[in-house]
């Protein structure tokens, strides 16, 4: 992961050449929930790491699926091993592009963020509403969607059927800072 942030702001920068237009969030915060008659689910990660562009509108995550922590130690084991697979498919990523006006402009606003995100071998493109924020030039990121686990062929045994949720509710908070 060390590595990869340098890479991907240095990829980011190629593509417009200023720097102050590239921020990048090493610890955004992702969590999802779900829920059903018999119990919730939710866990959390800041080990996602992300990158904006503001001329582009262009925006990366990517995060270790191992890094998802639980309530239970069982849910966090079956969560990897039986239904993300974490040691086949380590990471989740998004890539796409941010629309909405001047992303540099200050202030609060509503944006559409299109793109694709890879999970569990699978790409499915996603037209998502998000919230940006520019404050002092420093943008933040807060969005909230839906992932419908067949969409990712992920499968869930019969016998657990009723304790999880067809649809996870994903929620992504990221504060980014200029690019080095």
């Amino acid at each position: 992961m060390k590595i990869l942030m340098p890479l991907l702001t240095g990829i980011l920068m190629m593509q417009q050449g200023f720097a102050q237009d590239v921020f990048t969030c090493r610890n955004t915060n992702l969590s999802f929930f779900s829920s059903t008659p018999v119990e919730d689910i939710d866990a959390k990660s800041n080990k996602c790491v992300s990158a904006i562009n503001l001329k582009t509108g262009e925006v990366y995550f990517k995060v270790p699926v191992n890094s998802f922590k639980f309530k239970k130690q069982l849910m966090e084991e079956h969560f990897n091993e039986n239904y993300l697979e974490s040691d086949k498919y380590p990471y989740a990523v998004f890539k796409g592009k941010i629309t909405g006006g001047d992303l540099h402009k200050e202030g609060t606003r509503e944006v559409t963020v299109d793109g694709t995100l890879s999970l569990h071998g699978v790409d499915k493109v996603y037209h998502e509403k998000a919230t940006l924020t520019v404050q002092d030039g420093k943008p933040s990121a807060n969005a909230r969607f839906i992932v419908r686990l067949e969409d990712h062929r992920i499968k869930v045994p019969t016998l657990v059927v009723k304790n999880i949720a067809e649809t996870i509710e994903v929620t992504i908070n990221a504060a980014y800072l200029p690019a080095s």
